[in-house]
């Protein structure tokens, strides 16, 4: 299947580390011109170096922290040294903490719903009035599927991907007039075999160690609620399943598709 994806400009958020990184590497693959967002500067240079031998008609990084209300300004500045903005991939999130809602500091739950969920807004804020004016743009966040049945022990986590996916169904709504789909991809538990798919920043670096800190004490029993088993023989997702799902949804085969959450979790929901 031949997506026509050569030439767009594509801006990737998160780039830099697993799902991110395998979205910005297959978009470039297809020819497009890469915009790679993250804060690792020697991952996110990395990125663009694969993404040019890739094939990518272009593709330059920005150093940004999401979680600073500037950026999407000059994100979207320096994409546009590019050409116009044509695809959107919101792929920010992750975890402040974990835990037992119960034990949890809510000093920490605003930091939980900022990392996720207001990434994501402030960044599709920034992007639409671009592509309205050129009736023309796909958005594609990045879910969960903990924003449909809940993570056991990750609350907020969950709250704040539920909240992506009612945000993506009312943008579609809004914008679909001015010939913009907006769609989500939900992905179960996704993990490269690649420990270069893994920048500093990530929360599966090996220096970084985030869910043997965030949970040190965890039971066996509370493990395995954490756990879905899949329908298939591999229990995880890999990044490249996710990013095909997002490189068909960016491109014209899914013109007719607008406000959906795609899930890629294996029969996980099953």
């Amino acid at each position: 299947m031949n997506l026509n994806l050569g030439g767009k400009v594509v801006v990737v958020t998160g780039a830099t580390a697993n799902i991110g990184r395998a979205i910005a590497l297959d978009f470039a693959t297809d020819g497009a011109k890469l915009v790679a967002v993250g804060r690792d500067e020697e991952a996110g240079h990395r990125v663009v170096s694969e993404a040019l031998s890739r094939g990518a008609q272009a593709a330059v990084f920005v150093r940004a922290d999401m979680l600073d209300h500037q950026s999407p300004a000059r994100i979207v500045q320096a994409a546009e040294k590019l050409g116009a903005i044509d695809v959107l991939v919101n792929n920010v999130g992750g975890n402040v903490g974990a835990g037992f809602f119960v034990d949890s500091d809510p000093a920490s739950w605003q930091g939980d719903l900022d990392i996720t969920l207001m990434t994501t807004v402030r960044m599709t804020h920034a992007v639409l009035p671009g592509m309205i004016q050129r009736h023309a743009g796909r958005i594609i966040n990045i879910g969960s599927t903990a924003g449909i049945v809940g993570d056991y022990m990750h609350a907020l986590y969950s709250a704040a991907k539920s909240a992506i996916h009612g945000f993506t169904r009312v943008i579609a709504k809004e914008v679909g007039q001015h010939g913009i789909t907006v769609n989500c991809v939900a992905p179960w538990g996704t993990f490269s075999e690649d420990p270069a798919a893994y920048s500093r920043g990530s929360r599966f670096h090996p220096d970084n160690d985030f869910f043997r800190r965030a949970l040190p004490n965890i039971s066996p029993a509370d493990r395995a609620k954490r756990q879905r088993p899949s329908a298939l023989e591999r229990p995880y997702a890999k990044p490249e399943d996710v990013s095909a799902a997002v490189l068909y949804l960016a491109s014209d085969r899914a013109s007719f598709i607008t406000g959906q959450i795609l899930t890629v979790d294996g029969g996980t929901l099953l």
